[in-house]
């Protein structure tokens, strides 16, 4: 035994005593400027400043050389040209942008990052950036007692991060995603403070395993990495929704999805055989249920290897396709990226001739156990391995197949650590590291890969990725669900928090396993659960081997009649939705909402976990607990029309709402509008009727809004084909006035005016389109 040896006397088996100690950065020696980068030589390591726009500020720190400023994995914008102000001093550096304000104290090095106001929004106190002999790097930064934290992308637990601390660590966890389960799939090294309505945002970009710590004290946070260098931006806001501009500039936005991928999607592990497959899209079909997708787990293939159908039990998988797509519904496969170890299986001969498999230093490829039994790994980290990757999609782009999806891609490996040896080596583009250090961002350069390649072959048509794993830029390739959760009450109230987090991180194509994946669902949990997912940006129901199958018509004429309302209201609300992609795509904002971040002066949204918005001016309201019907809501200023009924609710108050088990609380903002279509069929979802709904306030407000459109199919809106109105609408007590500010686009619709319709307009009042007086109020358009 271990203790009768040598080892029990081993230096690393002596208890540790007194704190931990961190070697500071020590005072500042010198420091030069070049194009806008400030250079520190400081006692104890090197510090560079840069300022990427007028709002944004990056801050390295390398305690051996000079910062490495090239090496982010996401962050693919490069500074601006600006004008800095520059005051020095003996004892203080001061730098100005338009928007920020540096204040760099040299003895010893410390920061403080102010607004134009001279307001600090970050500020280092006695201590300061840090590091320990043996690679860690931490920054510690003064915490306001009036500070709120969001983001960390996939987090469980409630939506204020505020006394929490948290790891970024891609991990493959199956049980039992409770409150305090971390870390998870995703590693999203960012967050937003909010602080007496004023946001602002700090992205750590390290790729190491990296924590965040809003717990251990009380007058400061801190984050850390076990290596590398300490490497962060702090964007200014002040507002959310600009932090989430200023954080998506730098880590990229969204492409817009197809439209198909935004409807709702169907699976289970697994749908096992052609057979199956077939009487699951005919069934939709025949309950006029709406569904755009099928996915295909892990028994599609042979044998588990990826880049094969089981000839068994999918015989024609092209005609399946084909004949699928006629009925209006697409298939997405699943694929892993272990390649299983068989010399006579192609993939796995070409990645062992090609050298495309992840190594150790001294030349034996790593294998790990997964689904098809020792499996090599893709070095996703490599440009050649990446364009390998992504060509190999043709076996599934040649057969009709438009969307994939990515899991275990942490990667997860079936031994005690869940993932791959962190000794094994990475090519890193031609600057070789190590698994500890590139782990976290595998599953980011798969979906890159992944993306890329579909949508090369798919020559035009827009690619649909979704990825279990991933890092801060995520967005740019692929939509995130948030993985193998449970069917408890408890998993669909935590899925909202954990939605609107991911959101608020900048990824906005997001949502859970609805009816919960693991264990049993029954038929209230799933109606609830899919009311809710009617307006979660990404709506898949997905269960696991074993489990009750729960597709809508499982529990039930009842449940049936229930759940097919609200698919089919996901598609009556498509305008809307698309809308709402589209700014998302443009500038960084999640589809799915918290409320602060439309609200962020009322205190009372802070930590508000069981409501969302969609967009600016709806707030949906679920029941999350069984056997209720009542709840309490919370409505922020305004007036608010509830969506079914019509009655109308004062804002900045509580309001008890009842709601039948058919019924989910929604709201609509008075003198504010939103775009609805129509349900048609499965083979034609396209809506020709197009309608404004518009609630007429009576205090003079005004609501501008942009309409927006295209084939949702295609990039040809990359040139200017599509069709994106920025309408204001003008409530006063007897008229409502709309107006098209603008119109841009050649994209023509199917149909070619949208209806107008005027809810809760007074007896006798006025309407005005673009400056006209409506006389049928009955019938009012505005034409395209």
């Amino acid at each position: 035994m271990l203790k009768d040896t040598s080892f029990a006397i081993h230096p690393g088996m002596e208890q540790q005593s007194g704190p931990v100690v961190y070697r500071d950065i020590g005072n500042v020696l010198n420091h030069t400027e070049s194009d806008n980068t400030y250079l520190f030589s400081c006692e104890n390591g090197n510090v560079a400043v840069q300022f990427y726009t007028d709002s944004i500020v990056r801050v390295a720190m390398n305690q051996k050389t000079e910062p490495k400023l090239h090496v982010s994995k996401t962050v693919h914008v490069t500074p601006g040209d600006l004008r800095i102000t520059e005051v020095n001093s003996e004892e203080v550096l001061r730098l100005k942008t338009n928007n920020l304000v540096l204040i760099i104290r040299k003895a010893p090095f410390r920061i403080t990052v102010m607004d134009d106001q001279d307001r600090v929004i970050v500020a280092e106190g006695d201590k300061g950036m840090a590091y320990r002999e043996n690679g860690e790097v931490t920054v510690f930064k003064e915490m306001n007692e009036d500070d709120h934290f969001y983001g960390f992308g996939e987090k469980s637990g409630y939506l204020d991060k505020r006394g929490e601390k948290y790891e970024m660590w891609n991990t493959d966890v199956y049980a039992p995603h409770n409150p305090e389960t971390d870390p998870l799939y995703e590693s999203i090294p960012y967050f937003m403070t909010l602080r007496h309505g004023r946001a602002h945002g700090v992205f750590f970009d390290n790729t190491f395993r990296t924590k965040f710590d809003m717990k251990t004290a009380s007058n400061y946070y801190s984050f850390s990495a076990e290596g590398g260098q300490i490497d962060y931006y702090v964007m200014a806001g002040p507002e959310p929704k600009a932090v989430l501009e200023q954080y998506t500039h730098l880590t990229g936005r969204m492409p817009l999805p197809p439209k198909w991928a935004i409807g709702y999607h169907q699976s289970r592990y697994s749908y096992e055989t052609e057979t199956e497959v077939r009487e699951l899209a005919k069934s939709f079909v025949e309950h006029d249920i709406p569904v755009d997708v099928i996915h295909l787990d892990i028994h599609y293939m042979n044998g588990y290897r990826v880049f094969t159908f089981d000839k068994e039990r999918f015989p024609n998988p092209k005609k399946l396709i084909c004949d699928l797509k006629e009925m209006g519904i697409r298939i997405v496969p699943i694929v892993d990226p272990g390649v299983k170890k068989d010399s006579e299986y192609p993939i796995y001969q070409e990645g062992v001739r090609e050298d495309l498999f992840c190594k150790y230093m001294e030349g034996d490829i790593y294998f790990g156990e997964v689904w098809p039994g020792d499996s090599a790994f893709p070095d996703f980290t490599d440009g050649k391995a990446r364009k390998w990757w992504g060509d190999q999609h043709a076996f599934y782009t040649n057969i009709g197949i438009e969307g994939i999806w990515n899991d275990m891609n942490e990667p997860a490996v079936f031994n005690e650590t869940k993932t791959m040896d962190v000794s094994v080596m990475h090519r890193n583009d031609g600057e070789p590291t190590t698994h500890r250090e590139l782990h976290n961002v595998y599953g980011l350069f798969m979906g890159q890969a992944t993306y890329e390649g579909m949508k090369e072959q798919l020559k035009g048509k827009r690619p649909f990725i979704l990825t279990r794993a991933g890092y801060a830029g995520v967005q740019r390739y692929a939509s995130v669900w948030t993985g193998d959760n449970r069917s408890f009450w408890e998993h669909l109230q935590m899925s909202l928090p954990m939605v609107m987090n991911l959101g608020l991180s900048g990824v906005p194509f997001t949502g859970p396993d609805v009816g919960g994946f693991a264990h049993d669902t029954n038929a209230e949990l799933l109606t609830r659960w899919t009311q809710v997912g009617a307006f979660t940006p990404y709506f898949r129901n997905h269960s696991a081997i074993g489990t009750l199958y729960q597709e809508p018509w499982q529990f039930g004429e009842k449940y049936e009649a229930i759940m097919k309302k609200y698919i089919q209201m996901r598609y009556k609300w498509m305008p809307q939705l698309y809308s709402l992609f589209y700014q998302a795509n443009k500038r960084g904002l999640p589809v799915m909402r918290p409320l602060l971040m439309e609200y962020p002066s009322d205190a009372k949204t802070y930590n508000l976990n069981d409501q969302f918005m969609f967009g600016d001016n709806v707030v949906i309201a679920p029941i999350l607990t069984p056997s209720t019907t009542d709840r309490t809501v919370y409505l922020p200023a305004g007036d608010w029309i509830e969506f079914t009924t019509g009655k109308k609710y004062t804002g900045e108050k509580l309001h008890l709402i009842h709601a039948e088990l058919e019924d989910m609380p929604i709201f609509v903002k008075a003198g504010t509008a939103i775009m609805l279509g129509e349900w048609n069929s499965n083979a034609d979802k396209t809506s020709k009727n197009i309608s404004m709904e518009i609630y007429a306030g009576e205090c003079d407000e005004t609501y501008a809004f942009t309409y927006y459109d295209d084939d949702g199919e295609t990039f040809a809106y990359e040139d200017g084909s599509y069709l994106k109105m920025d309408v204001e609408v003008t409530s006063h007590i007897n008229t409502v006035e709309v107006s098209v500010r603008n119109k841009n686009g050649d994209y023509t619709p199917e149909y070619n005016e949208i209806i107008v319709n005027i809810i809760g307009l007074r007896e006798g009042g006025n309407v005005i389109i673009n400056g006209e007086i409506s006389r049928d109020i009955d019938k009012l358009s505005l034409k395209i």
